[in-house]
């Protein structure tokens, strides 16, 4: 072996070490950034991954909620469950397990993901279902969805019927009726 082919074994071996400290160096640098990217992760965005997987959601004023997680849209989501159907508004999520590790952030979402929790109120409320509106505070309304407003839902219940109007800021799920 000629002195040339040893001193580019050497250089290379010095590269190779330069190499290796840099990237030690930079580890806890790239891992302070993946934890400063992460905290920008939604937990929609979590959820909208979480499509068709079994989930229990732990909802304030409701408890666990179980089912599979048929939609996602803003502000809101749909879990299908045995016999019933519920739809949780965000802020009445309290914990989820089962989701998936990934995310989609919301400019992957499909179109119908953007609509408002006041789209699938409207939507029971057309189809005449009778529905349990729970709150966070525990409280219960057993009725019909009749008008949905900005930030209310009037919601026709007892015998005789009577109009009650509930804050959407209160609302923890709208269950349906048993089937």
């Amino acid at each position: 072996m000629g002195w040339e082919q040893e001193l580019f074994g050497f250089l290379d071996e010095l590269e190779q070490q330069a190499d290796a400290l840099y990237d030690a160096e930079r580890l806890p640098e790239l891992a302070d950034r993946a934890r400063a990217e992460y905290q920008q992760v939604p937990l929609a965005a979590r959820l909208m991954a979480s499509l068709d997987h079994d989930v229990v959601l732990h909802v304030l004023g409701v408890g666990a909620v179980a089912g599979r997680l048929d939609r996602v849209a803003r502000g809101w989501c749909l879990v299908s469950g045995p016999g019933q159907d519920w739809i949780v508004p965000w802020p009445a999520v309290a914990a989820v397990e089962g989701a998936s590790d990934r995310a989609v952030p919301e400019v992957a979402w499909p179109a119908v993901a953007r609509l408002g929790l006041g789209s699938a109120l409207r939507r029971i409320a057309d189809s005449g279902e009778r529905c349990v509106v729970h709150r966070i505070d525990g409280g219960r309304h057993d009725g019909l969805v009749h008008r949905v407003g900005q930030d209310f839902v009037e919601l026709a219940e007892g015998d005789p019927l009577r109009l009650s109007l509930l804050g959407l800021a209160t609302v923890a799920a709208v269950q349906s009726r048993e089937v």
